[in-house]
């Protein structure tokens, strides 16, 4: 019997030589050809819709239409608002301390960053907009500004304009009724329950003890009481992709949907007006904001735009809900373009952040072996990344023999029959694997 190795170190694509099965006559070009397709389910796009914010009209209003159309989302949440959480907090030197600092010695760069920690953990809602607004400054690059509005704030809280409560203010969210039991639930739904840390704040102005606090807590608490599946992927704030915040962030988490650099992949933030078709890297990170004013039509081109290339990654990052949250979305709205996705699904891969990112990263890092054999083609894919972790099915594609009428494959044990299909380079099967499932063998049925 004659046997053939060939491996693919980078590619993910099997390029042999011609070569042919002791049964099949003459050689055929591209048969034990293996690739992992682009998109789960050999799809032409990929789309997650993600929350942010943790609102509960998300979870009473979008989540049951999600449901009934068998879609899944990705919700942000802030951890510190659900009872039984670590809540939010100031770490560092006595807050009385630091505000009797603030009047006699300007803010500047050697203590901005506790400062504007601080503000944030003082009780009310104006001081937590001082925090917002300097973040803001400071992300623009417009610093001196940003130091004047901390020297403003603190001025209020010293002569008793601004009080100091030592509450802790959320966003401007209501708190919600949502507890972690029905986040557990949602969870094992398909749904991805994920940090959007724990208060809510802007993280390039925060310190570094305050900043890990945030960044680190919230995870533990997806861990505590969701488990390992809800700590994969994270969302920095009002979309910060702060390179300081940027180190910090991708050590905890690892994956973030602020920013992914990687050499394959085009990231087009909410913000940009950069046409997606015009990127030439393999996949692309397209996120786009359904605000209020965004009619449902150009919510539905920018699915036909993922449609219409090969590598088009659609990341819907919604807030508000009916009359609750920031641009909010209506029901009626929601309903229509939920809809437009389900009756595209042959076309679209509908999933959470976290298990596109995990496909990606499992196609980009496989390495592929396929030897034939007198009458089957064995297949093997391994990768260096941790199999418990990466766990999304992969989609493998395998082209056989064009006498092949039909197909079976052999985990182990286990079969299960195949359905033939032809493309321009011969016929071809597809089927699914996780990393780490070992060798797979294709034979002709029957």
């Amino acid at each position: 019997m004659k046997t053939f190795l060939f491996q693919n170190l980078s590619k993910l694509l099997l390029f042999g030589t011609a070569f042919q099965l002791a049964s099949c006559g003459e050689p055929e070009k591209n048969v034990g050809l293996t690739e992992i397709t682009k998109w789960q389910g050999d799809k032409k796009s990929a789309i997650s819709v993600t929350y942010d914010d943790g609102i509960v009209n998300q979870l009473t209003i979008a989540k049951p239409i999600m449901d009934r159309l068998g879609l899944p989302a990705t919700f942000y949440i802030i951890t510190g608002k659900v009872e039984g959480s670590g809540k939010g907090k100031f770490i560092g030197r006595p807050q009385k301390e630091i505000i009797k600092e603030t009047a006699t010695i300007k803010t500047n760069a050697d203590n901005f960053f506790e400062r504007a920690s601080l503000i944030a953990f003082t009780g009310t809602s104006e001081a937590e907009d001082y925090h917002a607004r300097a973040g803001s400054m400071f992300e623009q690059g417009k610093v001196q500004e940003a130091y004047a509005l901390i020297d403003e704030g603190y001025e209020k809280i010293r002569n008793g304009t601004m009080k100091d409560t030592d509450d802790v203010v959320f966003h401007n969210n209501v708190e919600d009724t949502v507890s972690w039991e029905q986040y557990k639930s949602y969870s094992a739904q398909g749904h991805e329950i994920a940090s959007h840390t724990v208060t809510h704040p802007k993280l390039a102005v925060l310190d570094e003890v305050n900043m890990l606090y945030e960044l680190e807590q919230s995870k533990a608490d997806l861990l505590k009481f969701i488990g390992p599946e809800s700590t994969f992927s994270a969302e920095g704030p009002y979309g910060t992709e702060n390179e300081r915040v940027m180190e910090y962030a991708h050590k905890v988490y690892p994956a973030l949907r602020n920013r992914m650099p990687e050499d394959w992949l085009e990231e087009i933030n909410r913000g940009s007006k950069m046409n997606p078709a015009e990127s030439k890297k393999e996949y692309v990170q397209w996120q786009r904001g359904p605000l209020t004013d965004v009619t449902v039509d150009e919510m539905k081109r920018w699915v036909d735009t993922g449609m219409a290339h090969d590598n088009i990654w659609l990341v819907l990052v919604f807030h508000g809900v009916e009359n609750l949250g920031w641009e909010p979305k209506t029901t009626a709205e929601l309903e229509e373009y939920f809809t437009y996705l389900k009756d595209n699904e042959d076309k679209l891969w509908v999933a959470t952040f976290r298990d596109v990112t995990k496909y990606l990263r499992e196609r980009k890092s496989a390495q592929i072996q396929t030897e034939l054999r007198e009458d089957a083609i064995a297949v093997n894919i391994t990768s260096e990344l941790d199999a418990e972790v990466y766990n999304v099915p992969m989609t493998v594609k395998t082209y056989v023999p064009s006498g092949w009428k039909s197909a079976t494959l052999s985990k182990g044990e286990a079969t299960e029959s195949l359905t033939i299909q032809k493309d321009e380079k011969g016929s071809y099967v597809l089927y699914s694997l996780k990393l780490g499932e070992g060798e797979v063998v294709l034979a002709e049925e029957g």
